[in-house]
């Protein structure tokens, strides 16, 4: 079975075995929290198989937090990688010895002025058609190798690939993976 490396992805772990298992995550106690875990800051949650193809198996996440601390943002992201990820039926019990997690915690997005400003590797990005579509993609992905590659995807994931860039808002943020 997966052994997290991190505060991060032992509580996700945590609250996705309890989750899938009882349907609640009463037992996720919030007794001392890490003072990491704190922090108000968004975070996604990965999960993948464990197989030859490391295939995805959830992602979700938030790109501003929604909830006063990292705590409670990685519970809820949690619940929903592992159970409302439309791309997937939600996890089974079978699946829980094979899976492996990682939680991405990003810093504020800010808006850029140019896309030079964008670096694949470094920089997660989020495009917007300014008023109700918006796509975001996470820094670091093997399949992304140009800034024009990421923006496209994050383009058609909205909705929004038949506007031009320089028609779209584009944010930056960083991200720190860990797993």
């Amino acid at each position: 079975m997966y052994q997290p490396k991190s505060i991060y992805t032992d509580l996700a772990l945590r609250v996705i075995i309890q989750y899938t298992k009882y349907q609640n995550v009463k037992k996720i106690e919030q007794k001392e929290i890490h003072k990491q875990l704190r922090q108000n800051l968004a975070c996604f949650v990965s999960i993948h198989m464990q197989d030859n193809s490391d295939s995805l198996r959830g992602c979700i996440g938030t790109i501003e937090p929604c909830y006063k601390n990292l705590f409670k943002e990685i519970i809820s992201n949690a619940i929903s990688a592992s159970s409302k990820d439309y791309r997937f039926s939600p996890l089974s019990i079978d699946e829980l010895e094979n899976i492996k997690i990682s939680v991405d915690v990003l810093t504020k997005p800010e808006k850029i002025n140019s896309i030079e400003q964008l670096n694949v590797k470094k920089y997660g990005i989020i495009v917007s058609d300014g008023q109700y579509k918006k796509g975001v993609l996470l820094p670091n992905l093997d399949s992304v190798d140009t800034v024009e590659k990421q923006i496209n995807i994050v383009k058609q994931k909205a909705g929004i690939y038949k506007l031009n860039n320089d028609e779209l808002d584009i944010y930056r943020f960083l991200s720190t993976r860990y797993n």
